[in-house]
């Protein structure tokens, strides 16, 4: 039995693979995460039906799992606020915020080779789609030398 919340095999393979600066896509389930995303990203299908699983679950046990820099969130073209957004808010780490990119910029993001793991959900809510940048864990001087 693992000690973290995360227990999905693929996901943990894939976190294992990354490090810092790659980036993992949380899309929702209207997202084209074939043709929206890089051939080279492991894909995660979570989405079993409609509002299973939501972005915000995948999201709660990511920032158990591991360190995260960054959050960017898709806008609809006049750049406003999305209800889901505050949802995001309410779960990442203290210090870090939504980062508001407009939609078509969003899906050029989420093309870049650094998107190393998708994992579509079942999230129905508009524009719940989540871009979030892997960050480091500091280690120790001398941590790990023999």
């Amino acid at each position: 039995m693992l000690l973290t919340p995360c227990l999905h095999p693929e996901i943990l393979c894939a976190l294992g693979k990354m490090g810092h600066f790659s980036r993992i896509l949380i899309a929702d389930g209207g997202y084209p995460v074939i043709t929206a995303s890089p051939a080279s990203a492991a894909k995660v299908w979570l989405n079993l039906r409609p509002g299973t699983v939501l972005v915000t679950d995948v999201l709660e046990t990511l920032v158990s799992t591991i360190p995260l820099e960054a959050a960017h969130v898709m806008t609809p073209p006049d750049g406003t606020d999305q209800p889901v957004f505050e949802a995001f808010r309410k779960r990442l780490p203290g210090g870090l915020d939504v980062v508001k990119v407009e939609q078509h910029a969003f899906y050029k993001m989420a093309l870049e080779p650094d998107v190393a793991l998708v994992i579509a959900t079942g999230d129905t809510r508009n524009y719940a789609n989540l871009l979030l940048t892997m960050g480091f864990v500091r280690h120790p001087e001398g941590h790990g030398a023999y």
